[in-house]
């Protein structure tokens, strides 16, 4: 207090929202520098050093503001499935009642996330044999995803007609048709277009559920 009795602020517990939302920024710049250098070069080929300079900071602003290397992959991997927007997607899903439709917004919702992903999971695949814990972290990373998969194979099983065989098959499928792996092999290993990629594994997953559900339902 001062002589008068009143209250003085504590000038070390003030934080400046301009300091905040500056360090924020450089955050993200940092985040997706290093995003961009992991996926291009390899995380075992980049230094702190290297981030920090494509960042235009320096190696003790990249300790301090988000860490390690290790720390920054970690980062990539949190920030990487909050900004998919898996939940907006799987919202879209799960209001559907023809599964037609359900394979069709499954189909468009997973390459616009992988399409929107791709640098991250590109740095996250590659950092894999360099990585201490390289199972667990890649399984972090697409743990939701794999879960929004299977909550739409749960759903699928709601409807009429139902996918024959049970969920956990379907989730499989669902996995193998719109999961990461074929996106990659179509639109980089391929070559395709995003647009025929989705066109594409739609079709087929169309194709092959419903040649077991139209069995099904002429059997019944």
């Amino acid at each position: 207090m001062n002589p008068l009795g009143d209250e003085v602020p504590d000038k070390r517990s003030y934080v400046s929202p301009l300091r905040e939302q500056s360090a924020a920024r450089t955050r993200a710049l940092i985040l997706a520098r290093a995003t961009e250098l992991f996926a291009d070069r390899g995380y075992g080929r980049v230094t702190v050093a290297d981030i920090a300079t494509a960042a235009g900071v320096s190696s003790k602003t990249v300790f301090a503001s988000v860490g390690s290397k290790s720390d920054i992959l970690d980062r990539i991997v949190d920030e990487g499935v909050t900004a998919s927007g898996y939940e907006q997607s799987m919202r879209e899903v799960l209001a559907l009642d023809a599964p037609k439709a359900v394979l069709q917004a499954l189909a468009h919702g997973t390459r616009v996330g992988n399409e929107g992903q791709f640098t991250i999971h590109e740095a996250i695949r590659k950092a894999l044999p360099a990585h201490d814990n390289a199972e667990a972290l890649w399984q972090r990373a697409m743990a939701a995803y794999r879960e929004a998969l299977r909550t739409a194979a749960e759903h699928l099983h709601t409807l009429t007609p139902a996918p024959h065989g049970p969920v956990d098959e379907t989730a499989g499928l669902l996995w193998l048709w719109f999961g990461p792996t074929s996106w990659r092999t179509l639109v980089v290993e391929n070559g395709w277009s995003w647009d025929r990629a989705e066109q594409t594994l739609c079709r087929i997953a169309t194709a092959v559920l419903w040649s077991v559900i139209d069995r099904t339902a002429d059997s019944g």
